[in-house]
This record gives C-alpha cells, sequence and structure tokens, in this order.
C-alpha cells in the first residue's frame, strides 16, 4: 500500500540558497505532518561528511521517519562528454546517499534526462540520456535502490526546461531502458505544464510508475501556458506558476490513484506543496490518506 512523504518545495531557497533554515529545523517541522517519510534534495545537506550524515539518519529515525526518495537533478544533455561523465559519477553519488539512509524497499533515487539545450539535437541527446541511465543502473542495483525518471518540468535551478518534458520524448527515454531497477516517478501537475493530460502520460507508463508527486498547479490568473512556454529558458520556475494544495487544483486524483491501484502500486507518494504554509500541507496529507483509503485494498 501506498505511503506518503513530504517535500519542502515551500523551502527551497531556505534550504539550498539562503541557508537560513537547515535541514534538521525542517525534519523537524515535517514529523508533524503526520507522514511516513520526508523526500531529500542534496542541496538540503550541509556536509557529506559521515558523522553529520549519521546525525541526520538519527534524527530522522528518532521522529519515526525515513527517507525514501531523493529528488536528484543530473543534467544528461550537456554537450560535452567529460561533463557528462561527471554527472553520471554525481548520479552515483546520489544513489549511494539513498542506500545510507536504509530506508525500506522499494526506495528510489530520482533521475532526469537533462536541460532542453536548443543546441542538442533529439537524437543525440536520446543517445546521451540512454547511456548516462545504464552507467548508473549496475550501481543502483548494488545499493538496492531504484532511478525513477520523471515527467519533469525544470529543476528549480536550470535555466532550460526538461529534455524529455512532453510525452513523445519521454516515453522514448522510458521504452528505451529495460531493467527493473529503472521506473517512472509520475507528477500530474508537470503534464499540466507540458499542455499535455495528466491522465494519458499515467496511461502511457502506469506500468512503469514506482513513485509519485503529489502536487496540483495553476497560473496566475490572466496567464496561459503558451506564454509559460515562451519564458521557460529564465532561470528556476516562471513567476506566474504557482503550487497549489493537492486536491485543489486540475489534477484528477481519484482516476490517479484509481489507475495506479489497479497496477498494483505500492510505491511512495510525496507532497509538493506547502506555499502557503505548514497548514496548507496538513491539509494536503489528510486529503490524501482518504485518497489511499478509498482506492488502495487495505487502506488506512
Amino acid at each position: 500500500m501506498p505511503r506518503i512523504a513530504a517535500f519542502p518545495k515551500c523551502y527551497m531557497d531556505q534550504l539550498c540558497v539562503e541557508r537560513s533554515m537547515t535541514l534538521e529545523q525542517w525534519i523537524d517541522l515535517g514529523a508533524t505532518l503526520g507522514v511516513e517519510g520526508l523526500e531529500m534534495y542534496p542541496g538540503f545537506f550541509a556536509s557529506e561528511d559521515p558523522a553529520y550524515l549519521r546525525a541526520i539518519r538519527g534524527r530522522l529515525r528518532a521522529h519515526g521517519l525515513e527517507m525514501p526518495m531523493l529528488c536528484y537533478s543530473p543534467d544528461f544533455t550537456h554537450p560535452d562528454p567529460a561533463v557528462r561523465a561527471a554527472e553520471v559519477e554525481k548520479q552515483k553519488r546520489a544513489i549511494d546517499l539513498v542506500a545510507f539512509f536504509e530506508a525500506p524497499a522499494p526506495r528510489t533515487c530520482r533521475v532526469l534526462s537533462g536541460q532542453r539545450r536548443p543546441e542538442v539535437p533529439l537524437r543525440e541527446g536520446l543517445e546521451w540520456v540512454r547511456a548516462c541511465i545504464a552507467a548508473c543502473l549496475r550501481h543502483a542495483e548494488a545499493r538496492g535502490v531504484i532511478l525513477a525518471i520523471e515527467n519533469h518540468y525544470k529543476d528549480n535551478y536550470w535555466q532550460y526546461p526538461e529534455f524529455a518534458q512532453h510525452l513523445e520524448v519521454f516515453r522514448q527515454v522510458v521504452d528505451g531502458v529495460d531493467s527493473p531497477w529503472f521506473g517512472v516517478n509520475f507528477d500530474p501537475s508537470n503534464a499540466l505544464l507540458a499542455g499535455e493530460d495528466p491522465l494519458a502520460i499515467l496511461a502511457a507508463v502506469k506500468r512503469r510508475v514506482v513513485s509519485m508527486h503529489a502536487s496540483d498547479r495553476y497560473l496566475l490568473p490572466g496567464h496561459t501556458v503558451e506564454e509559460l512556454r515562451q519564458i521557460e529558458d529564465a532561470v528556476g520556475y516562471a513567476a506566474i506558476l504557482r503550487h497549489g494544495e493537492v486536491g485543489q487544483g486540475m489534477n484528477d486524483y481519484d482516476a490517479i490513484f484509481s489507475t495506479l491501484a489497479a497496477e498494483g502500486f505500492d510505491g511512495w507518494i510525496s507532497i509538493e506543496d506547502g506555499m502557503d504554509g505548514m497548514e496548507q500541507m496538513r491539509r494536503s496529507v489528510d486529503f490524501l490518506k482518504r485518497k489511499i483509503a478509498a482506492h488502495f485494498p487495505g487502506g488506512r
């Protein structure tokens, strides 16, 4: 049965850029949400020192929390092969980080295709992405970690949007990697940003879904997806884009969960909201618990 984690989208800059919030503080806050795990991002960690990581793991365990998902963002479409090789090594270190926290299976490390650089042809980009993912799979298997590629929009700190943002390209990446240590992290809101139907994306990859991001997105009044596409090469998320409370936006969670339940999905569902505060995230947790209870056998 699916379990719920939380991701502090609302505190990304405080944790990663300003350093005005520590990871320990977020863990203590996250523990008040009634979730079973916290999804992490590499930028949250102040150090790679083993003693520091052990302390973070201990703090999670003291709250009864797992760290089952790492939201990593490799860039496998860089034209320089040396840069791509370095990105593979960084992805492997991200896999090691997931394994260190020893969450029960299925534990996942996100993998992306990379940025959609205007100068990179589709065919070459696909070859690079598949080769880089393949180079990480043995490492992932040895550590019991599943690589989960997301139908993604854009990392917070990237210039260009995702190379495999649209279904036509995303499917070519997914279908080109045949391994039990590779699957999909489904994000219905990202499909909306691509101008595509989230249920169509899910139907195309439902047998490969191993984890999920739960969010609802909306554009500020008076703005359109077409306008978003015109400004999407700005660094980070466009200013006209907003995260909303789960269950209050455009996503049909009854249809999503009934599809996943029919496939026997039992992975983690990580909440990406709280942009209007922790109470909003708590309401999202309650919403997801109700939907899990309604759609999955043995739901709480």
